[in-house]
């Protein structure tokens, strides 16, 4: 394959070049492209036959409109146990996260990063405050919704984001803890959990938090159909939440947003529940493989993962654009280098679970490209180096100035817009320019360190930053300038194999409670379940004292306790309201029978 081939990669900022830009540019004929770990695809479903019948329709399903949205989406909702109102399809998930930012964030978004690059992106391009969690390298991109609950309320912000298993690490959280942390943020505008990659997780019998998500007030749930049905150039998915939350997003939705090839796909799964069941068995299995046979590899970090995905470190030395690109035209192997996604660098590739004859073919490829011709030696980093490229060009700055791990140092002078560093690090992006970074303005923040902190060796963290009652907080505006972070110290050569460095745990709280990470390769271990603790006695925010607190959480007791079963949450609906007979029911369409071997929304792909 050509050097035009691998510029495309150059010419993308926040994504990969689709397949088909790589299939023109190359000239190869349908088919005939590289082996694909980087799209994160079902390569067990459709089944061929389903193919073959899809072609054999081919005409018909281009050539005339498709059912309205409405006719689709009772259909998937019978299949799922759903009730439509509950609903709202989209042309992609995309499509639903751009409404998402349009219709119900107002001012101000938090997101772990490294993840799906539209959670950052799309907020930035409309003009909303980004607040960017990062997950730190030396806890094995982790994330403690402990600590990510008090950096929400630390900052103020008002809407909040857990993908859960997260891409591109494949972590994964516990659903009971989980519906904590729901609770704990019942105060906040919005509370996304997209659980796009959820089908392919296997640490719980019943992952899914869309029975809950109905009974909440600010609760939405965004599903793929695409990833896990194999079919990403589809484009559909949909979410969940309560009535209001889908309506007002089914309201602005195109009447044919979804396509024919949608609808005949939706209209198929119903007599081909047993073949997808089994689809996801057997991705399953390969990833626990495939983790295997990488982390023989000399100096190779897999992380644990339950997504159809692994994320893997390179060794010291090498260099992830070089791999991709070698890969691509020497091994015409595609991987997916993640230094373009916010939190991570080139040293991280995301690689899609594949049967095992092709992966194989990858271990083959990487040994050579690694190690030439003995294992051990790695690929040089190119002289230049590879820029950092989010496509917004103060994040860009911001993170390659800190290596992807936010702000190492601050000054007195450039607090309160500055946080400390690991966990605590803020990026806000469209919020106006001024002196600094253009385009990161005043955020609510910790107050002003009085000297520079030292930056901390590569791959650790450091502490959170101490939550600052709101009323504090708000008494700094305007954008301020931040510094350079100090130089991080050399990184000295691994041995032939690390394993991510085990996450400390922080000190009891009354709250959500953080859930262990499953232990690494070989076997995910489910995570256990979280034990409601009883919440405090609301306090007015602007009366917490600021001294500091043994524990993390006990400034910022959630408004309402867990939410016992059978009662709504604030506003929402209970149990009986939306399985009952009140016109939420699920609706099966007519003159269908009803699913064979098919599981419902809450443990979608755990029968079988």
């Amino acid at each position: 394959m050509s050097g035009n081939v691998t510029s495309l990669f150059r010419s993308t900022t926040a994504h990969s070049p689709s397949m088909a830009a790589l299939a023109r540019e190359s000239g190869e004929t349908a088919g005939a492209g590289p082996v694909d770990f980087c799209i994160p695809c079902n390569p067990y479903f459709p089944t061929p036959a389903m193919f073959d019948e899809m072609a054999g329709r081919l005409r018909d399903i281009i050539t005339y409109y498709p059912s309205s949205a409405d006719t689709i989406t009772a259909e998937l909702c019978g299949l799922l146990q759903l009730p439509p109102q509950c609903v709202a399809m989209g042309n992609g998930s995309t499509e639903l996260i751009t409404w998402i930012d349009h219709l119900l964030v107002r001012e101000s978004l938090a997101v772990p990063v490294p993840t799906f690059g539209r959670w950052t992106d799309q907020p930035m391009e409309t003009g909303k405050r980004v607040d960017m969690f990062p997950l730190q390298e030396s806890s094995g991109f982790t994330l403690d919704l402990a600590r990510y609950a008090e950096f929400i309320r630390a900052r103020g912000t008002r809407a909040v984001v857990v993908c859960n298993p997260n891409n591109p690490d494949g972590g994964y959280q516990n659903k009971q803890a989980l519906v904590q942390f729901m609770d704990a943020m019942a105060d906040r505008d919005l509370v996304v959990i997209d659980e796009s990659f959820l089908e392919f997780a296997d640490a719980e019998a019943e992952p899914s938090v869309v029975q809950e998500a109905m009974l909440r007030p600010n609760v939405v749930v965004l599903r793929s159909l695409g990833k896990n049905f194999g079919l990403h150039g589809i484009r559909f998915g949909y979410l969940v939440a309560n009535p209001a939350l889908a309506g007002r997003v089914r309201s602005m939705l195109p009447k044919w947003n979804l396509n024919s090839f949608a609808e005949h796909v939706v209209f198929m799964l119903r007599d081909h529940g047993a073949e997808y069941a089994q689809s996801l068995h057997q991705v399953r299995r390969d990833r626990l493989e495939m983790s295997g046979q990488l982390a023989a590899l000399p100096g190779l970090t897999v992380y644990p993962s339950q997504g159809n995905f692994l994320f893997v470190r390179l060794p010291v030395g090498a260099e992830g654009t070089v791999v991709r690109d070698r890969m691509l035209t020497e091994h015409r192997v595609l991987v997916r280098e993640c230094g373009n996604k916010i939190g991570s660098s080139s040293r991280f590739l995301r690689l899609v679970v594949r049967p095992q004859p092709d992966v194989r073919r990858l271990v083959s490829g990487m040994e050579q490209v690694l190690y030439g011709a003995g294992r051990g030696a790695a690929v040089p980093e190119p002289a230049a180096g590879n820029g950092y490229s989010s496509g917004t060009a103060a994040v860009d700055r911001l993170m390659s100035e800190t290596n992807g791990k936010g702000m190492r140092a601050v000054t007195a002078q450039s607090a309160p817009a500055a946080i400390g560093a690991g966990n605590g690090a803020w990026v806000g992006a469209g919020a106006g320019a001024g002196a600094g970074f253009p385009g990161i303005g005043a955020a609510p923040a910790a107050a002003a360190v009085a000297a520079p902190v030292a930056a901390p060796a590569v791959g650790t963290g450091t502490p959170l930053p101490a939550a600052v009652p709101v009323a504090a907080a708000a008494a700094t505006v305007g954008p301020v300038p931040m510094p350079m972070a100090a130089a991080a110290p050399p990184v000295p050569r691994p041995t032939p194999y690390e394993s991510p460095v085990p996450v400390p745990q922080p000190a009891p709280y009354q709250g959500p409670v953080p859930v262990p990470q499953p232990a690494p390769y070989p076997q995910p271990v489910p995570a256990a379940a979280a034990v409601p603790a009883p919440a405090p006695a609301p306090v007015p925010v602007a009366a917490v004292p600021v001294a500091p607190m043994a524990s993390p959480m006990a400034a910022y007791p959630p408004p309402t306790g867990p939410t016992p079963p059978g009662v709504p949450a604030r506003g929402g609906l209970t149990a009986a309201q939306v399985r009952g007979t009140n016109g939420l029911e699920s609706v099966q369409a007519a003159g269908r029978p009803g699913p064979q071997n098919w599981p419902n929304a809450a443990g979608m792909g755990q029968v079988g």
